[in-house]
């Protein structure tokens, strides 16, 4: 990893990237990730279903011309406020009994590029990184260059990251 220049550990410079960081100690044997591949199958089933990988779908969003994709999206962000603030407000903990700890963010103008450059990686190939495997796993094998390149994105990001505004 490269210098830091503002010296953060590695749990601070980690929390700067996310809005949760697991810090369990807790360790577990390989079949309990069996749960993550049942609720991404039962994920995946859902976004095809429901139309969220269809690149048209995408377009028309991109485009103004469908609510459909705007409904979803909200859908989701509204239910990730209530799930936010019934975990601060009950102190809800994991299902291991750990608390969760939700970390303040800042704003930087990083975020503005960010987002716009994923907005138009989004835009152009009809894939946000969610979908992916979902696009991939229905045959659209040529999204596997949009998922190398958002893996080589990700690289960039790590290596060049101290670089880049925050």
């Amino acid at each position: 990893m490269p210098h830091n220049p503002v010296n953060h550990s590695e749990k601070e410079t980690r929390s700067l990237d996310s809005i949760c960081i697991n810090e369990s100690q807790l360790e577990h044997k390989w079949y309990h990730l069996i749960k993550y591949l049942l609720v991404g199958i039962g994920f995946g089933i859902v976004f095809v279903k429901a139309e969220i990988i269809s690149w048209f779908r995408i377009q028309e969003m991109f485009r103004l011309q469908s609510f459909h994709m705007f409904g979803i999206i909200g859908s989701a962000v509204l239910v990730g406020m209530v799930s936010v603030f019934l975990i601060k407000k009950y102190s809800i903990k994991t299902i291991y009994g750990e608390p969760i700890t939700l970390s303040p963010k800042t704003f930087n103008k990083g975020q503005i590029y960010g987002g716009l450059l994923f907005g138009f990686g989004w835009a152009m190939t009809g894939a946000c990184p969610g979908p992916l495997f979902a696009q991939i796993g229905t045959g659209a094998t040529v999204i596997i260059v949009t998922f190398l390149s958002a893996v080589a994105g990700t690289w960039v990001y790590g290596y060049m990251r101290d670089k880049l505004p925050h």
